[in-house]
């Protein structure tokens, strides 16, 4: 595989190549260009900034992936996920969800009046056994808890986003975009015996006014036909082919029992005497 450090470009690459005839030979050690070595679906392996390895070259340089594109280079293909997971929407198309009833703003400051009661409990030192350090502690995952109540809530959905793939009858290929008040050139050619291709960019000129090419996911929405099609056409489970309502072994005396279970008095005490002989 050629090195990353020097390479060898035409002079119709147009690359600081315009003075030579023939073939030149430039270097990714040069400040002027940045090199990148991706794979056929534009994942960046190799670069000279470490925090760029394993992006979308697109993320990282919205104008060339999106002149490769324009340019048949790589072709945009959409996969599709059915086992997704989305946010779900808090729109209500029933206006009468905002007219909440008295209760709920009662059930609300109740809430509201318990946690508020139960750190000043943690704080003051109710629970007086504890360090200072557990209480810190447990404060801290009591409010992380709260927080995560408060992410949204996800439902299964389906989703769609673009996947990048290189057209491999292009060997090597070069090109210029205009960008304002400069002109940015590059060059793309192909690490022979493998799926690796190697960009050279000019990073003298900046092209930030391109946007950046990425693989978002978004979600699918189905009309009402379309929905119902696709739920006909999930495969079902399969019933059992006999029913086996009860086993002649099993004692159905044992069934329901639990709910005789009642509260120890003793185990709701001890905590108590226990803290009143630690205080």
């Amino acid at each position: 595989m050629p090195s990353l450090n020097t390479f060898t470009l035409t002079q119709s690459s147009n690359l600081d190549c315009s003075q030579v005839d023939g073939i030149c030979s430039l270097s990714c050690q040069d400040s002027d260009l940045d090199c990148f070595v991706i794979d056929n679906n534009g994942f960046i392996l190799i670069s000279k900034r470490s925090q760029e390895t394993g992006r979308f070259l697109g993320e990282v340089d919205g104008s060339v992936m999106t002149y490769l594109l324009n340019m048949g280079v790589f072709s945009q293909v959409t996969m599709y996920d059915y086992q997704a997971m989305c946010k779900m929407s808090h729109h209500h198309h029933n206006g009468g969800r905002h007219l909440l009833s008295p209760i709920y703003w009662i059930v609300t400051a109740a809430k509201w009046l318990m946690s508020e009661l139960f750190m000043f409990f943690l704080e003051w030192g109710t629970w007086g056994c504890w360090q200072w350090e557990s209480r810190a502690e447990a404060k801290a995952i009591f409010h992380h808890s709260h927080k995560l109540k408060k992410q949204d809530i996800l439902q299964p959905c389906d989703t769609e986003y673009p996947v990048f793939v290189y057209q491999n009858s292009i060997q090597e290929t070069n090109g210029i975009m205009e960008c304002g008040g400069c002109r940015k050139m590059f060059v793309i050619q192909q690490i022979p015996n493998s799926n690796l291709l190697l960009v050279v960019t000019d990073s003298t000129c900046d092209c930030s006014m391109f946007p950046p090419v990425l693989q978002e996911a978004t979600e699918v929405k189905y009309n009402a036909s379309v929905k119902c099609d696709r739920m006909r056409s999930q495969k079902l489970r399969r019933r059992p082919d006999t029913c086996h309502a009860f086993h002649p072994e099993e004692n159905a005396q044992d069934c329901g029992g639990a709910a005789e279970n009642l509260a120890s008095i003793t185990l709701l005490l001890l905590p108590l005497g226990t803290w009143v002989l630690l205080r």
